[in-house]
Order: C-alpha cells, then sequence, then structure tokens
C-alpha cells in the first residue's frame, strides 16, 4: 500500500481513530483517484484485511461524511471522496458523476451541479444523482 502521511491528519480532523484499515482505505481513495467499490478496495488490501473490516470503515467513513455514495450502471455501489471543506456544516453530494466507457473509470464532476427538480405534489426528494457517460481525458 502507498504510504500517504496525510491519512493520519484527515482521520483526525474528522475526529476517527487511527486505525491501520482506515489510513489504507482512505489512502487507497486518495491513490487511485476514482469511485471504488466494496470489492475494489477488497482486491487491493486483501493481504491485510477481510471483507468485514473494510466495510465498518466504509460505514464510518459514510457516517462521517468523509465519502459518499456513487451509483453506477453497473448497479454496485462505489464510494468517493468528499471534496467538501471540513468547516462547512452541510454539504450535498448533488454533483455529477462521469463513467468512462473504455477505462471503467468513474469519477465525481464537482463542478458541474445538478440542476433544481420540481417533483409533483406528494413526492419528497431525498437524493439525486447523474451519470454521464463517455470517454474520460486520461482515455481521449
Amino acid at each position: 500500500m502507498v504510504n500517504i502521511p496525510e491519512t493520519t491528519d484527515i482521520l483526525k480532523n474528522n475526529n476517527l481513530r487511527v486505525t491501520g484499515c482506515r489510513r489504507d482505505v482512505l489512502a487507497t481513495f486518495i491513490d487511485r483517484k476514482v469511485a471504488l467499490s466494496h470489492s475494489d478496495l477488497e482486491e487491493a488490501l486483501k493481504e491485510s484485511f477481510d471483507r468485514v473490516t473494510i466495510y465498518r470503515t466504509l460505514k464510518t467513513f459514510l457516517d462521517s461524511d468523509l465519502i459518499h455514495k456513487v451509483l453506477d450502471d453497473s448497479g454496485a455501489t462505489k464510494y468517493a471522496l468528499c471534496t467538501h471543506d471540513k468547516n462547512e456544516p452541510h454539504h450535498e453530494h448533488e454533483h455529477v458523476h462521469f463513467k468512462c466507457e473504455r477505462c471503467g473509470k468513474t469519477n465525481c464532476i464537482d463542478e458541474v451541479s445538478l440542476p433544481k427538480i420540481s417533483l409533483p405534489e406528494g413526492y419528497v426528494s431525498k437524493e439525486m444523482s447523474l451519470l454521464v457517460f463517455g470517454i474520460c481525458k486520461e482515455c481521449n
């Protein structure tokens, strides 16, 4: 695993206990720079941690708003690091996600927000997502 020193600082700044699994999962997100599924992390960290420990780490990161869910066309849930300022009281994950048709990687496009959607009376929105397919800048 790539040793990324700032993982300890990130965990402490988010009031999370520093463990080997949390540091390695976070380092994997930082190193790969794309949305990852539980199985992606399991494959990357199989020599060090079991699937349940990785699952619990993902749950902790979700609850702490360190990562957010990214749905893609495979039906598998992927996760991506949040890029918000820690001092923000609340932030939204309603931005565009882009999946490359060549390499299969899914990235957050934070610069593009989703439009406001007016639903018919009686409907309550909880979460929105938009997945754009195409060719990423690395594959283009």
